[in-house]
């Protein structure tokens, strides 16, 4: 804990106004992570790192929800956690940003009238090709022979 809550380095003092301005709603992700320059309100080191979904707001607080692996379960846990030691998460960032491209191609497909797959697809290998070797002589790599000094 004496690392896990402390601040990164030129970044000592006192909290960010903007950290304070920052507005949560019910249903908000967020990352909790503690912020050593404010002592109140910090979540216990087993939360430190974890992301969870806002469920009550208060003037100086949030609660969050969080899944807490205990034995072989899981179990959502209900923590209050003050603003200082939460930040919005960017985790469903990627989605948001894939949600919005596939209704454009939708839209642009729906227009043309061609059809088009909208699914990831995963990294296809790279396309055959052949390497010349006639200003590319080959350089032949052996170990180098052991000496005794």
């Amino acid at each position: 804990t004496r690392y896990m809550f402390s601040k990164k380095f030129r970044k000592h003092g006192t909290i960010s106004t903007g950290r304070y301005l920052q507005l949560y709603r019910r249903g908000d992700i967020v990352d909790i992570k503690g912020d050593g320059a404010q002592q109140k309100g910090m979540p216990h080191k087993v939360y430190h790192g974890r992301t969870g979904r806002v469920y009550n707001v208060t003037p100086h607080a949030v609660g969050v929800i969080v899944n807490k692996r205990v034995g072989n379960r899981i179990i959502a846990k209900r923590i209050n956690v003050r603003i200082e030691h939460v930040r919005p998460s960017k985790c469903r960032q990627d989605f948001l940003d894939r949600v919005q491209r596939n209704d454009e191609l939708r839209n642009i497909a729906k227009e043309t009238g061609v059809k088009t797959s909208l699914r990831r697809q995963p990294e296809q290998p790279k396309p055959a090709h052949i390497v010349k070797t006639k200003n590319n002589k080959p350089i032949f790599l052996m170990p180098l022979a052991y000496e005794l000094i």
